[in-house]
């Protein structure tokens, strides 16, 4: 089938593309034996260094679940104050005023420009000396800091790129009824663009969560990734096994946030069709008054 982005492949194309499917699965197949061989060389596939996921509930109770419980609080905490942050940074960046304009726009693209990192180590050593933040909270409030900061400014720009990316009409029409620009943006642009801005905002949440590990490499910050070190030494060094667990619980939890996006960009289309019914001609009055009138629809008997 022929679209405006490719041609359809031709009977040779078609060859290659079989060739290089298959050849592709025997390459990704013999690296996944590759692996597989490694590990077991390395004893790396022993049941005892995956059994403790299995039969012992301390290897989750003390070490998986406090460290999870703890990068979903960090994550729930940015996500809470990052939305907000970034859709009014995104709107004060489209004001007609210079005033509220440029300082938006001067810190969306100051703290967009650093990396996270530098951002949790520099908030870590404020929250150190200039405040009376515990030993205890201080990682979190570290990373929470700069997760707020840099994703509340990338968000600021999904905001806005999908407002702008509505038909400029929307906005005429606001106008010519009288709506003010606030008005506009509140009752019109927003409820429009959220539900074209949600897979970007819904991806950014995804980083959000997994940025949470920067954490525990930098600040100390006990999340998920940081209890595999003292749970491998509890169970005789089983840094794959538990690596590849705390991967596997990555992928549920992104998969679940991701999945719920899905359910509600779907809820957020079908709640926009239309659900009226369509007048007959009949139940149009055009005569006698010069205007136009809609005369209630009779049921019939």
């Amino acid at each position: 089938m022929t679209s405006v982005l490719f041609d359809a492949p031709g009977p040779r194309a078609k060859g290659r593309n079989i060739l290089y499917s298959v050849l592709f699965v025997i390459v990704a197949a013999f690296v996944v034996w590759w692996i597989v061989v490694k590990l077991d060389d390395k004893h790396q596939l022993d049941w005892a260094k995956w059994k403790p996921f299995f039969t012992d509930s301390q290897a989750w109770t003390t070490y998986l679940l406090p460290g999870l419980g703890q990068t979903l609080l960090a994550a729930a905490i940015s996500m809470v104050i990052a939305l907000p942050l970034g859709a009014a940074f995104g709107i004060a960046r489209l004001s007609d005023h210079a005033w509220v304009r440029v300082p938006a726009a001067t810190i969306v693209e100051f703290f967009r420009s650093i990396p996270v990192l530098i951002m949790m180590l520099i908030a870590f050593e404020v929250y150190a000396q200039y405040t009376s933040v515990s030993t205890d909270d201080r990682p979190l409030y570290a990373v929470v800091t700069g997760l707020v900061l840099y994703n509340a400014s990338v968000l600021a720009e999904i905001v806005r790129a999908g407002i702008l990316s509505l038909p400029k009409g929307q906005t005429e029409a606001a106008h010519a009824i009288g709506l003010r620009k606030g008005q506009t943006m509140r009752s019109i642009l927003l409820p429009q663009s959220i539900t074209a801005m949600l897979p970007a905002i819904v991806s950014q949440l995804v980083v959000i969560v997994k940025d949470t590990a920067i954490g525990g490499s930098l600040v100390n910050f006990s999340e998920l990734i940081n209890s595999v070190r003292p749970l491998s030494a509890a169970y005789g060094a089983n840094t794959i096994a538990c690596f590849t667990v705390v991967a596997v619980i990555y992928i549920i939890v992104n998969f679940s946030l991701t999945s719920f996006a899905t359910w509600l960009e779907k809820r957020l289309r079908a709640g926009k069709k239309s659900t009226g019914a369509v007048l007959s001609a009949a139940s149009v009055d055009t005569g006698g008054t010069g205007t136009t009138g809609v005369q209630p629809v009779k049921a019939d008997a």
